[in-house]
């Protein structure tokens, strides 16, 4: 039996900077593994699943739902599967929100709804907004729009006939100082860095290790904080919010890039908390 399950998609819908460095450590490391798209079947027999690069699970949520459960009653899952499920549908900023931490202005859309994104933005005092869906990966559907653009109106009602949408206010910081994606790895924010604002068809613009600010470093923390479970990584995607005080993008739980060509202490600290957890 392999130590390790690694599930990722096939194909891969763009390249992963993080899966040769991992294999690398993991061979360092002495561990056994497999790489495998999350819908094989049989899945191969491991002491545990890591959910790496999952990319196209939006395409088929509810076979992605199905699989976890299937492969958590089967031995350990990183992240968890109740962990997972949470953070599957977008409407946990709303949570975050509820708890106290600042997230980006955030509307759900309910499936079915016809309000009219201009009546969402004037009720929101937005006149710049991102529209995508609530279940979503990378920049899968994601628009960027304004009031009175018959494009963004158009796209949120093809979205909302079948599924939830978000509305997001359109945070203009995230082209100056740029969205920060803040790693945390076992316990501790390992490194940051720098993405470009990502849409529908655009490739990812991702910098070197960035510093990180206090401020970011305690919201991170408090955020990690509010998810139930034993949680091996995390990441945290902020960036200035109207006041000039970091605001929670994203709270990634499930596949995200963690970055690790730009941080190799991160996965060193990433492989160790692997093999603490399968002694």
């Amino acid at each position: 039996m392999l130590d390790l399950a690694i599930a990722t998609c096939v194909p891969l819908p763009e390249p992963d900077p993080d899966e040769a460095p991992l294999a690398e450590a993991l061979d360092r490391a002495g561990l056994t593994y497999a790489f495998a798209g999350w819908h094989v079947d049989p899945w191969p027999a491991a002491r545990a699943t890591l959910l790496r690069s999952t990319w196209d699970y939006p395409w088929r949520i509810g076979d992605f739902r199905t699989w976890i459960d299937r492969v958590a009653t089967g031995g350990e899952l990183w992240n968890d599967a109740a962990t997972v499920r949470w953070n599957l549908h977008k409407r946990y900023l709303l949570d975050l929100e509820a708890a106290g931490l600042p997230v980006t202005p955030t509307e759900l859309v309910p499936a079915g709804s016809t309000e009219p994104l201009d009546g969402i933005l004037a009720r929101r005092g937005w006149e710049v907004a991102v529209v995508k869906p609530a279940v979503s990966a990378g920049s899968f559907r994601t628009l960027k729009t304004e009031r009175g653009d018959p494009a963004g109106e158009a796209h949120l009602r093809a979205l909302a006939t079948d599924r939830d949408v978000l509305v997001q206010q359109y945070l203009a910081s995230v082209e100056g100082y740029g969205e920060r994606a803040l790693v945390w790895i076992d316990g501790e924010v390992t490194h940051s860095v720098r993405k470009t604002p990502r849409f529908q068809g655009e490739d990812e613009s991702v910098s070197e290790a960035m510093p990180i600010t206090e401020a970011q470093r305690a919201l991170a923390a408090h955020a990690v904080a509010t998810v139930p479970g034993d949680l091996l990584y995390a990441r945290i995607d902020v960036a200035p919010g109207p006041d000039g005080a970091p605001v929670i993008m994203e709270l990634e739980l499930i596949e995200p890039s963690l970055f690790f060509p730009q941080c190799p202490e991160a996965l060193d600290r990433f492989v160790a908390a692997i093999r603490r957890r399968l002694a």
